[in-house]
């Protein structure tokens, strides 16, 4: 049964391990009915300065990124600048035959049967280490797409998780926008939810402020691993955010104060592929909508997204029914932080049959 009232120590020790002066680490937020009921850092955000980890500290979110982008996406629904059923030719005439077929609902909910850049690039480079490849950006993504002759599977028929289709994405908001993605998302989300520390982080042109640095633990020590040939990639993963910040895009979910609930409402409606069910790679069955997985736990309706790139892992777990969610941003790559949230969870939610 889920404790009558969690403690903040029982949260705290959950993420003990995590606790060092030397060592990367993460931040944690619970929100309860509302109420920002547990915020706490674990760790320091880098190995040269030693800074520790705080509310304010800002994690690149990888794939936690894609509600975002999605977010875009629907905003820009709202204001009449393009339709779901859109094709991604209407937007990118130069595209290939192929695309003619592919609409941005496919986009948005992993029906596309885009291939997969990160492999399209990384044979371009057979024998060249990771970290001397050179990085790509969202053109360079589309550029890619653009030199393949099909899809993986005709669009709508079978779901497959795709950073190909969102970093399209975050290229459509620019071509229908006439703006930079960064400069979209600063002025229609981060801005007017005072999100003053979040944003999509281009090298050379801003600086992450509070930043903390990706860690991989190798041969019994530490190692930075902050950046990937595929991390400059904006639409798929590459905002910095805040526990803080994120607890202000939690409560603007939880309001409407976006999107109102009907808006929202294809969101959260999983893909329905022709092919029958939505499965992962592994058989197991998915539902996702935009920008969202959509799968129950234990007996209680979720929007769950995790990230997971070099040097991070991050999720974000939200009950609406039960006014709880939970976010745990880390800085280093041996912790799941979607098990660790639910074991948050799991001492609040009672269990449903």
């Amino acid at each position: 049964m889920a404790c009558a009232q969690v403690t903040s120590d029982q949260i705290d020790a959950i993420f003990a391990p995590l606790k060092s002066a030397n060592a990367p680490g993460a931040a944690v937020l619970v929100v309860r009915k509302g109420e920002r009921v547990f915020r706490r850092g674990y760790g320091v955000t880098d190995l040269r300065t030693l800074h520790r980890i705080g509310p304010e500290t800002n994690f690149r979110l990888a794939s936690f990124t894609k509600q975002f982008t999605a977010t875009c996406i629907m905003l820009l629904a709202r204001d009449g600048k393009l339709h779901y059923d859109d094709p991604i030719t209407n937007f990118f005439p130069d595209f290939p035959a192929y695309g003619r077929s592919i609409t941005i609902r496919n986009l948005l909910n992993h029906t596309s049967g885009l291939p997969d850049y990160e492999d399209i690039l990384m044979a371009q480079y057979p024998r060249t280490p990771e970290d001397q490849i050179p990085q790509i950006l969202d053109a360079g993504v589309l550029k890619l797409l653009e030199q393949q002759g099909a899809g993986k599977f005709p669009p709508g028929s079978r779901w497959e998780y795709s950073n190909s289709g969102y970093a399209t994405l975050g290229m459509i908001v620019e071509k229908v926008s006439g703006e930079s993605f960064g400069a979209f998302l600063q002025q229609r989300i981060f801005a007017p939810l005072t999100m003053t520390h979040t944003l999509a982080y281009e090298k050379g042109k801003n600086v992450v402020p509070a930043r903390a640095y990706g860690h991989t633990h190798e041969n019994g020590g530490w190692r930075e691993t902050d950046q990937s040939p595929t991390s400059a990639v904006l639409g798929d993963g590459g905002i910095y955010s805040s526990i803080d910040d994120l607890a202000k895009w939690d409560r603007a979910l939880r309001e409407h104060t976006l999107l109102s609930a009907d808006e929202m409402r294809p969101a959260l409606t999983p893909a329905q592929p022709t092919a029958g069910q939505a499965r992962n790679s592994d058989g197991a069955t998915v539902y996702y909508g935009f920008g969202w997985f959509l799968d129950p736990y234990r007996g209680h309706r979720r929007m769950s997204h995790d990230g997971e790139t070099i040097g991070f892992r991050t999720t974000i777990q939200r009950f609406p029914d039960d006014q709880l969610t939970v976010i745990v941003l880390a800085n280093r790559t041996d912790v799941n932080p979607e098990e660790l949230a639910l074991k948050v969870a799991d001492l609040y939610l009672s269990p449903k049959p």
